[in-house]
């Protein structure tokens, strides 16, 4: 019986050893705590406190304790794979936090502008003074011209698919509203010239 009982606390202090076991991992150029957690299936958290590390920031060369992570393996599994690009450890690089999340920013504005200058390009309605929407230019013409802006669209739409630099190689009409009677100009000017062509012709210069 008293066998049977040593036996037991051994176990017990055996198994309470295995709990608390680390394992000493050297930081390399790329790493990320995310990343290291997913190696050893720990979580960030344990790891940063163990290491007593802030705002996530590691660098290559130092070595960090991991805990054991048998209780933390599912938590981890749930971190975000964005994690790994924002606290990468950057060739040896001290850059800060700070460095990291504005560069980050830069990126994402870099890449809302690329969609907006697509957009642009497939409206056709190129950068203007007063303007560059395709909004600002029906309602330019709307006002100017007491013909309603759908008309102006279905007109925009027919003639040069709302391409403001079109220009057609037979006629030499150019722009939005393929007037013959310019050869150039931003929207502004186009705009302005159709607003002339339709006080001199009406809707006729448009076969309407």
């Amino acid at each position: 019986m008293l066998a049977t009982s040593a036996a037991a606390v051994a176990l017990f202090f055996a198994g309470a050893t295995g709990a608390s076991a680390s394992t000493t991992y050297t930081v390399k150029s790329g790493d990320s705590v995310w990343g290291i957690s997913q190696i050893f299936h720990t979580s960030m958290n344990s790891i940063e406190q163990a290491n007593h590390i802030s705002a996530h920031m590691i660098h290559p060369g130092e070595n960090l304790t991991i805990p054991d992570g048998s209780t933390t393996s599912q938590t981890t599994a749930t971190q975000p794979a964005a994690a790994s690009q924002s606290t990468s450890a950057y060739n040896g690089n001290t850059q800060s936090q700070q460095t990291s999340n504005y560069s980050g920013y830069q990126a994402q504005s870099n890449n809302t502008n690329t969609a907006a200058a697509q957009t642009t390009s497939n409206t056709g309605a190129a950068s203007t003074n007063g303007g560059s929407s395709k909004s600002y230019v029906l309602n330019q013409m709307a006002s100017r011209t007491g013909v309603p802006a759908s008309t102006w669209n279905a007109i925009i739409t027919r003639e040069s698919g709302w391409n403001s630099n079109i220009r057609n190689s037979s006629s030499g009409a150019y722009g939005l509203f393929q007037n013959m009677h310019i050869s150039g100009g931003d929207v502004n000017a186009q705009v302005n010239a159709a607003v002339s062509l339709y006080k001199a012709q009406g809707m006729g210069a448009w076969a309407l």
